[in-house]
């Protein structure tokens, strides 16, 4: 049976539904246009890739709207909202389509579990903004081999220097586990997906750009403006995460961050706060569309909650 809406959540007429629906085609289709348009040429971009490789986005799933969890697309005259066709999606017997949240929660209730917790811990600490993106150089020290077909601003010698001069005190597991054998040992944690969600923290870049993951796993849970507000944010965050990067990306009209001079820290710690603020409220809407999910959010309890936290 279809997860029971309260009566007082109003419904959504087909006028709204549609150009919401349209309005976000437009605003998803502009987001990734220089993707596909580059995929079209056989093209690759060493920055604005990485959403979509890494996180395995694509472009036609984000052009998709939904209305979110809990919310009901009353019929256009008699014809049901296209919804109401698709995967975890109910119609009422009037055509009123809602999604079916006890379906999508057998399906991916422990990924909604999880999900809740890691926002939850992650809202609960203070954000950390002195880690100054190294965590980008220790993915190339002392390593011949990178990540990206781009030159280093300052050669392999002045990168590796410049590692060697910084404490590297990275929180975040999907960063960490890119960084060289000779690097792992100078970061002053040693994350692991076990203690995902004991460590990440909300100033962390890819605590912020991993917004745009979750909304991905939330799927039809999340209305498609938050989706892709999530997604705006996440390309926002990746430019600073390789500006400030030991690459040179003057192919591509972007400035360096120069993390290994006072100015170029002062500069990445500004920015990193501002993104974090707007991360702050994507993720207070995550944690929204989790509730409406579960019913309340699940506590964050056992030896992970609340513990190494690092401070500013």
């Amino acid at each position: 049976m279809p997860a029971a809406v309260p009566p007082a959540v109003p419904g959504v007429d087909a006028t709204e539904w549609r150009a919401r629906a349209a309005a976000h085609a437009v605003r998803a289709d502009a987001l990734t246009a220089a993707h596909r348009a580059r995929r079209a040429r056989g093209e690759k971009h060493a920055v604005e890739d990485f959403l979509f490789t890494f996180y395995d986005t694509r472009p036609a799933l984000l052009r998709r709207w939904h209305p979110g969890a809990g919310v009901r697309l009353l019929p256009d005259g008699g014809t049901p909202a296209p919804q109401g066709g698709t995967r975890w999606y109910a119609t009422d017997a009037d055509g009123t389509v809602t999604l079916d949240a006890d379906a999508f929660l057998a399906d991916r209730g422990d990924t909604v579990r999880f999900v809740a917790r890691l926002l939850a811990a992650t809202a609960s600490r203070p954000a950390f903004t002195g880690c100054f993106g190294l965590h980008e150089w220790a993915m190339v020290y002392r390593a011949d081999d990178r990540r990206h077909a781009l030159p280093l601003r300052l050669g392999r010698q002045g990168t590796d220097a410049v590692v060697e001069a910084n404490p590297i005190r990275c929180t975040h597991y999907d960063a960490f586990r890119f960084f060289t054998p000779e690097a792992t040992g100078r970061n002053a944690l040693q994350p692991t997906r076990a203690t995902q969600v004991e460590l990440e923290q909300p100033g962390c870049l890819h605590a912020g750009m991993d917004l745009h993951k979750w909304s991905l796993k939330l799927g039809p849970a999340v209305p498609g403006e938050l989706a892709l507000d999530c997604f705006a944010l996440a390309a926002d965050v990746r430019l600073l995460d390789m500006q400030a990067s030991p690459y040179d990306l003057g192919s591509y009209g972007h400035a360096a961050v120069a993390v290994e001079t006072p100015e170029g820290r002062a500069e990445y710690a500004r920015r990193q706060r501002a993104l974090a603020d707007r991360a702050a409220g994507l993720r207070a809407r995550l944690l929204d569309v989790c509730d409406t999910l579960l019913g309340s959010l699940p506590p964050v309890s056992g030896p992970s909650a609340g513990r190494r936290t690092v401070r500013a």
